[in-house]
């Protein structure tokens, strides 16, 4: 009798394995998987972050053309864990798509090498090596953020800097797209599979800083259209979707003119918001 329940329990245990080695023996599909579920759990964090506040026609409208800084909080401290936690979700709703090329070639390479017997390393240590850079670029974009809320020149409350602050961020934007790093970066990101051919492993520690590598690369190209969000609004969702489809079609394009068009598109809008801001606050004629 308990001959049996052991075999039992032994025939469980080699299906349960024989499960996990099927998924592990699939890189490719375990990446897809990944992909989606960590974009979406960063896109539900920011829409319950959104949902108690949002009207959504008058808040879609107010998106597309209000910059807003900011949150308040009884403390220093609070504050600080809110505005990370926005940040970090914001990372991941906007960066992890533009990562899926990388991680897929990835996770393609190792899906033929596990066909052939090979040892490889999920693409999940890749991912958490990657989202590591991102995540510590979020905590700095929240002290960033804090202290300009708490300078004098900056309004929270979409005051009187907030037009030439924002142009000034678009136009810093934009000319960083055209610097030497800029362009160094995105043609890394633009052809992951060289750059894994070159230093492919089957260690887990020097894939987890592949992931890194290739999250330095990814912030290189993408960190000041990032912090265009502190113009436009760090909870804007259309600025972010928007900023979203821009970063991931750079990535797939094979040229830097792409890269190019939209630091001109940077600059003319970062001219716009300083002329609307300085028209504004000009003198009206007397009588």
């Amino acid at each position: 009798m308990a001959d049996a329940a052991d075999h039992r329990a032994l025939t469980h245990l080699s299906a349960a394995e024989t499960g996990l080695h099927r998924v592990l023996m699939r890189p490719r599909a375990l990446a897809y998987a990944s992909l989606a579920l960590l974009d979406a759990a960063g896109w539900a964090a920011l829409g319950l972050m959104l949902g108690t506040e949002l009207n959504a026609g008058r808040r879609l409208l107010a998106a597309l053309c209000q910059p807003a800084f900011g949150v308040s909080a009884a403390s220093l401290t609070a504050e600080l864990a809110l505005v990370t936690l926005m940040w970090a979700a914001m990372t991941f709703a906007m960066m992890l798509p533009t990562a899926g090329p990388m991680v897929l070639t990835y996770a393609e390479i190792a899906e033929t090498a596990a066909q052939k017997g090979e040892r490889v390393v999920s693409p999940l240590i890749l991912t958490a090596g990657y989202l590591a850079v991102w995540l510590v670029f979020a905590f700095a974009a929240t002290l960033l953020q804090v202290g300009l809320t708490r300078l004098a020149g900056i309004d929270p409350a979409l005051g009187e800097a907030s037009g030439l602050f924002s142009g000034a961020v678009f136009i810093g934007a934009g000319i960083y797209q055209f610097s030497a790093l800029k362009h160094a970066c995105v043609t890394q990101c633009q052809r992951p599979f060289p750059f894994f051919f070159a230093n492919w492993s089957t260690v887990p520690r020097t894939v987890f800083r592949l992931g890194l590598r290739q999250g330095l690369y990814c912030l290189g190209c993408c960190w000041a259209m990032m912090l265009v969000m502190l113009a436009v609004g760090v909870m804007n969702v259309v600025w972010m979707a928007l900023l979203g489809v821009v970063m991931g079609v750079e990535k797939l394009m094979s040229t830097t003119r792409f890269s190019r068009a939209v630091g001109i598109v940077f600059c003319l809008i970062g001219a716009g918001f300083i002329v609307m801001s300085v028209l504004a606050h000009w003198p009206a004629p007397q009588g």
